[in-house]
């Protein structure tokens, strides 16, 4: 990059300075740039659908805009259009991505398929689904001549599968580590040996984590993936409410009563080695939100407070006796991750233990929205992000919307 950028520069300074303010000015003048943006406008939980452009404000770094249409899009149908000078032809079509990170099948997760199928995807939809192991791309032929309710059947045995196989090793862990508990700290003490016995707890914690930590790299590719893709880009994310081992502080008492020797450290707590399930997320959320953002992809993010045991009683881990670990929720940093995420797409975030209705929820948010177009006036392509926020003239709303996007 810097080369380019030098050898730029030095053609440049070859050129007589009058050729380059000219060639500069027609350069500058030749750019234009159309924004879209996906604007959800509600009062309480009804979409309004009556708003024209007059009633609309679209602002970029702070910086009024002068908008160019407004289409009103239901589905995959344009309801209404104004445009100031020139049409737009809107891609409506959609772009579905069914993304389900859980840990176990949930009967109430198949019920949003089977609603998925037989009441959103329409002829020339797309859809890929993620699953714990792999991700699936439905051909447009395939969706439009195979009965909807076998796509499902097999999505959903698809799903099932995955999700126990992808997350096999995760359960083995957990059980691993509640044996190494019960063995080394179920009698009410410690081992002769504390040195090895905590290396090999911060090794089963670091394996956990590492199995549940989020590559940043992978969700950027993902996101450029989308960006590529003609008409409108939903994500609908499952995500299943994690409980995760920690220590019973009864069991951290208990031990560090019986192990303060001469030669242990006493700044050393066992609750350092279960600290890795408090650290934030691993990946930058801000950095996440743009890429989302200038995609243009709304993301819904759907938090299944169901809980998997992984084959584990809640019940016997909190008992001391047993094996000193209790299961306890730790997707807080996930959460509110995912949360501004959303937001920051246009999308919406729903929190139930009913998959189902919190899908139908998101489904309606998305068939229903505002195609805006402007153009950023002294547009420059130096790659900085530019933030977009959106108002309605008179009235007492919320709006949703995309964040902004690169100037590239």
């Amino acid at each position: 990059m810097n080369k380019i950028k030098i050898g730029l520069l030095m053609l440049l300074l070859a050129l007589p300075l009058a050729a380059q303010e000219k060639d500069l000015r027609i350069q500058h003048e030749a750019v234009a740039v159309n924004i879209e943006i996906p604007v959800r406008v509600y009062k309480g939980e009804s979409f309004i659908k009556d708003l024209t452009m007059d009633d609309f404000l679209i602002y970029e770094d702070g910086v009024l805009q002068k908008i160019d249409a407004v289409y009103l899009i239901q589905k995959t149908d344009i309801e209404r259009k104004e445009e100031e000078s020139k049409a737009f032809f809107p891609q409506v079509s959609r772009n579905f991505v069914l993304l389900f990170e859980i840990q176990e099948y949930l009967p109430r997760v198949g019920k949003a398929i089977d609603y998925f199928f037989e009441n959103v995807i329409l002829p020339g939809d797309t859809l890929t689904a993620v699953t714990p192991m792999r991700s699936y791309n439905f051909k447009k032929e395939a969706l439009e001549k195979m009965p909807k309710e076998v796509i499902a059947g097999q999505l959903k045995d698809t799903l099932r599968k995955d999700a126990t196989i992808g997350n096999a090793e995760y359960r083995n862990t957990v059980q691993d580590l509640k044996n190494f508990m019960m063995q080394v700290f179920g009698g009410g003490g410690g081992g002769a040996d504390f040195d090895l016995q905590f290396d090999i707890l911060r090794e089963y914690m670091q394996k956990l984590e590492n199995l549940r930590r989020i590559d940043q790299g992978k969700i950027d590719q993902f996101a450029k993936y989308l960006k590529d893709q003609p008409g409108q880009k939903h994500v609908f994310l499952f995500y299943q409410k994690e409980l995760l081992p920690t220590v019973d502080p009864r069991v951290y008492t208990l031990l560090m009563s019986n192990t303060q020797q001469e030669d242990q450290p006493k700044e050393f707590t066992l609750m350092e080695i279960f600290d890795y399930y408090r650290r934030d997320v691993a990946f930058n959320v801000d950095e996440i939100k743009k890429s989302f953002s200038d995609s243009s992809i709304s993301i819904h993010f759907l938090y299944v407070t169901q809980a998997a045991d992984h084959n584990i009683d809640p019940t016997a881990m909190g008992s001391l006796a047993n094996t000193g670990l209790v299961m306890k929720e730790q997707s807080e940093d996930i959460y509110s991750a995912f949360r501004e995420i959303a937001a920051a797409t246009g999308g919406i975030s729903e929190s139930s233990m009913n998959a189902e209705s919190a899908f139908q929820k998101a489904v309606a948010a998305s068939e229903n929205y505002y195609l805006l177009y402007y153009t950023p006036g002294n547009y420059r392509p130096d790659g900085s992000f530019k933030k977009i926020e959106v108002k309605v003239r008179s009235g007492r709303y919320r709006i949703s919307h995309r964040s902004g996007y690169f100037a590239n």
